[in-house]
Order: C-alpha cells, then structure tokens, then sequence
C-alpha cells in the first residue's frame, strides 16, 4: 500500500497529523492535481440544463438531511460525458472491495485466502489491493481504514441492484448485510443478478455524494466537528466508489480522486 493512498484516506478522515496538514497546504499542487483542475473546469464551464437540474435536486436533497452546501460547488459531469461501466466489471470490483473490507475487518488471513479460493477472486484486486492482501504485517491504522472499504462495497453492490437504498451518510452500513447478500449468491449468482442501475441514478448519486463530501471537508479544513446527519468515513468511502462507477477525470481506482 503506498503512502499516498494512506495518507489520502487519513486526511478524508480528518486524521493527518498538524504537520502533514501543513506540509499539504504550503506545497505547490501537482501535475496530477492541476489535470483534474483543469478537467473540473472544463466540466463546469458551460453546464447544461441537465448538470444544473441535478446540482439543484442534490441542494434540496442537503436541505432534507439537514446538511450544509454551497451554490459555488461546480456540476459533475453531464451523464452522456461519463463512463457506463459493465454488470460484470461492477460486481467484480464489488467482490474484490468487499474481500479488502473483511480482512480490515477481521485481520484474518487464512480467512480471506479461503474467502478468495471460494470466490476465485484472486485475478480481481488492484495493484494496491494486491500488496494489502498479501500483506500480513501493517500498522494498526491501515487495517482501520480498508475495514471503511464496507461503505465503498455499499455503493458498488447497490449500483447492480443488490441493495435497494442506502443509508443516510451517518449511518455506517452494515456489513454482515453485505456479507449475506454476497454470501447467499455465491460467485455465480452475485455476476448472473448484477444488473448496472440505469446511468441517471448513478450520476445523480455522484452529485449527491460529491455535495455530502465537500460539506465534512469544509468543516475539516475549519476546524470544526463534521456536522450533523454525517459521518465523514462514509461521505468518503461514497464519493470514492461513485466516482470510480462514473469514471471521474479518467481515473482508475487505485488512483481516484475525491475533490471537493
């Protein structure tokens, strides 16, 4: 697991210590960094009629939970402009989140190498996820932060239509729901049910969860507590997964990004 991706996780958190985040806020942005500005300002350049229906549904969406937003966030992308990932490649990555979940989770290796065998998993991890699963020697606090990797899973299995509705964002999912879902289907029921939600509501929870995300940044960045009715782990752990599902600026998953 790379340091980046710690350190990543830890700051959606709020758990970087004083000196990272001091480090992170005089440092000059990287290439990478001044790409996605670039791609984020060309999404909200000219915003359709569309962008700006769904940008006003998730406002009033914020409004209902009771959550902070601001008018000055940009649209995400227009649906046509997204990607529509497969049943099959969903449900995959689905498995794979989870099985990364467990063993945050539970630490358990013959576990999750059994888990794997069961599933004929083992082709289905990202490179990072690769070094977590083989890993059996980390810090406490990496197990900690894939064991969040349950709200990522949440997303991916209610995309395919295994989960009728989520949660509200401080509400942590529950996991054993996850594993009985998966567990009860098997392998080969799990890619013979998956059946991707149409793109409209996939975009329309992108907007949402980028909306819920930005409000426990912005009071991370204040100092402040996260706000009522919002769990900053889930408002991560969603924002990730869902842009991953619509292929935010292009990115893979080891690699998304979660701006606000």
């Amino acid at each position: 697991m790379t340091m980046r991706f710690l350190v990543s996780i830890l700051a959606a958190l709020g758990l970087t210590s004083q000196s990272a985040a001091a480090d992170s806020s005089v440092r000059e942005p990287s290439e990478a960094e001044l790409d996605r500005k670039s791609y984020i300002e060309g999404i909200s350049a000219d915003p359709t009629e569309e962008q700006l229906a769904r940008k006003a549904r998730s406002i009033a969406g914020l409004q209902r939970l009771g959550l902070p937003y601001t008018q000055n966030l940009p649209v995400v992308e227009a649906e046509a402009d997204t990607v529509r990932r497969s049943d099959k490649e969903v449900a995959a990555r689905a498995l794979a989140v989870m099985i990364i979940a467990v063993k945050g989770e539970t630490r358990d290796q013959d576990l999750i190498d059994s888990i794997i065998d069961q599933y004929d998993a083992s082709e289905l991890f990202t490179p990072e996820e690769r070094d977590f699963i083989e890993a059996t020697d980390l810090p406490d606090e990496a197990y900690v932060q894939m064991s969040w990797r349950y709200e990522s899973a949440a997303v991916l299995l209610w995309a395919i239509g295994l989960i009728d509705d989520l949660p509200n964002p401080d509400q942590i999912i529950d996991a054993s729901l996850l594993g009985t879902t998966i567990r009860e289907l098997g392998a080969q029921g799990l890619f013979q049910s998956a059946r991707l939600r149409p793109q409209s509501e996939i975009v329309d929870a992108a907007d949402l969860a980028y909306r819920i995300h930005w409000a426990a940044v912005e009071a991370r960045v204040n100092g402040a507590p996260p706000p009522d009715g919002l769990h900053p782990g889930i408002a991560f752990e969603r924002h990730y997964a869902l842009n991953w599902l619509i292929g935010y600026a292009g990115l893979d998953w080891d690699n998304m990004a979660t701006d606000t």
